[in-house]
This record gives structure tokens, sequence and C-alpha cells, in this order.
């Protein structure tokens, strides 16, 4: 009897998780077959008309004549790469300094970085554009990377990874004759090797869906990101939501490929932060 109801658990679950998943997948989908049909089925309300009567690929070929997608994905590409450099950098060498070593101050640093993850990044916006502004960076990819170069995610996620690690690893090294940055770099480092994959993900995810910050960053079309040539084909008054799914479509080429590529380290990397997307 217990055998049974084990199994009847565990296949009740399984039906669940079968469900769910087809719940996930139901607007990727939507999102291929609306780029697929023409406007008047794709502004249809009938809720019955799922596939297009005839499948179509003008909104592809219209979308890549209008859309030069090379330059958005290099510029994508370029600001996922140097964001991911340049926050597992520093926030690995805070996380280090803020969860072992011992200074004057460090808990105040500590408190500032949980304020600035309590605070809104809206509210960094302006003294963020207004810095750009004065360096003349306007349209630039420094100005995509800018507001990554340091992350209080990372840090506080790099910190937690540090002071998990045992004591005995310093003393270990000084003993060993290892000064603060030879102990940072040929111990604690690769130790924390889990945690760098981690951050390198959430922040290389973050960077692909920010939307926000580009737009207001660079206007010009040869500096713009995917999410903010996205955002641009919206109209004020209507939509051509063929084309738009359609440029959604081959913009997210790139990150289901890279998932493919490197999906045993994002499952790593999420369970090791405990985190979610």
């Amino acid at each position: 009897m217990k055998l049974q109801t084990t199994k009847f658990y565990a296949i009740f679950g399984h039906v669940l998780l079968v469900i769910f998943s087809i719940i996930m997948l139901v607007p990727f989908l939507w999102m291929i077959l609306t780029s697929f049909k023409s406007l008047t089925e794709s502004t249809s309300v009938n809720p019955f008309v799922i596939l297009p009567t005839v499948w179509q690929t003008d909104a592809f070929n219209a979308v890549i004549n209008n859309i030069n997608f090379i330059i958005l994905y290099k510029n994508t590409l370029l600001m996922i790469f140097w964001r991911v450099v340049c926050a597992v950098l520093t926030s690995t060498m805070a996380g280090y300094a803020l969860g072992r070593l011992n200074f004057k101050g460090r808990d105040l640093i500590f408190y500032l970085v949980l304020f600035q993850m309590m605070v809104p990044v809206q509210i960094f916006v302006i003294p963020q554009y207004v810095m750009i502004s004065k360096l003349n960076a306007n349209n630039t990819m420094f100005a995509l990377v800018f507001p990554g170069l340091v992350t209080a995610f990372g840090t506080f996620l790099q910190r937690q990874a540090y002071m998990a690690l045992p004591k005995d690893l310093d003393e270990a090294a000084r003993l060993d004759g290892c000064n603060i940055p030879q102990t940072f770099f040929y111990v604690m480092a690769p130790l924390t090797r889990s945690a760098m994959v981690a951050l390198g993900i959430f922040t290389a995810l973050f960077a692909y869906k920010d939307l926000m910050w580009p737009m207001i960053v660079n206007s010009s079309p040869d500096a713009m990101t995917l999410a903010a040539a996205l955002a641009k084909m919206q109209g004020q008054y209507a939509v051509n939501f063929p084309e738009l799914m359609a440029a959604s479509l081959i913009a997210s080429i790139p990150m289901i490929i890279i998932y493919l590529i490197f999906q045993k380290q994002f499952i790593q990397g999420i369970a090791t932060s405990g985190g979610k997307l």
C-alpha cells in the first residue's frame, strides 16, 4: 500500500511538472507561430485560430532587410562580455576583502552594499547618465558597460562564498609565506570558482534583458542592443506583431545557443547560488 502511494505521488508530481513546463513554453510557441502569420491573423480575436492559415516568411524578410542584426548582435555580446568580466573581477576582490579581511569600516561598507541592493536600480539612472554625459561617452560601448562595472549583488554573493571557506586556509597560507594578494589569487579565488560561474550567468542574463539603460544612454542605431532595437519597433498607435515576433525570435537565438552550450554550467551556477532567473 505504501509503495502504491509513493508511485501515485511520483506520477502526480511528474504530471504537474509536465503541465507547468507546457504553460511556460506557451509564450515562446506563441511568438514562433505569430511570426509566421499575417498581420490580420495576428490581431484576430478568435481564440481558436492558433496555427497560421498560410505559413509566411514575409515578417522575417522585412526585419532582416530593415534591421542590421549583425551590429545588434555585436553590441549585445560585447556588452554581456565586458559586464561579466568587470562584475566577476570587482565582485571577487570586494567579496574577499569584506569576507576575509579585518579593517576599519568593513561593516559600514558592507551595510552600504546591502543598502544598494534594497534600493530600486531606477534611482541610480539619473546620476549614472549625468556621469556618462560629463565624460562625453554617449553612444559608446563604455556607456553600456558602465552600470555593470560593479555590482552589489555580486559583491554580496562572493562575500558569502568566501565566508563559507574554512579559516584554516588563511592561516596555512600565512605559514607558507603568502601575503594577502597571493592568498587571494592562489588559495581563495580558485575555491570560489562555482560562485564566479553563478555570478557570470546572472550578470549575462541581466545584461541581455537590460532595456531601460541602453535606450536612455544610446540613441544611435549603430550603438543599440537587441532589447532596445526591439522596443523601438513598437509604434505609438499600431504594432506589426508578426515582424515584432520575428525580430524577437531572431534576437533570442544567441541566448538559446549559449544555453545549449553551457547548459551544465547554467544548472550548476543556479544550484550553487540558490537564486532564480
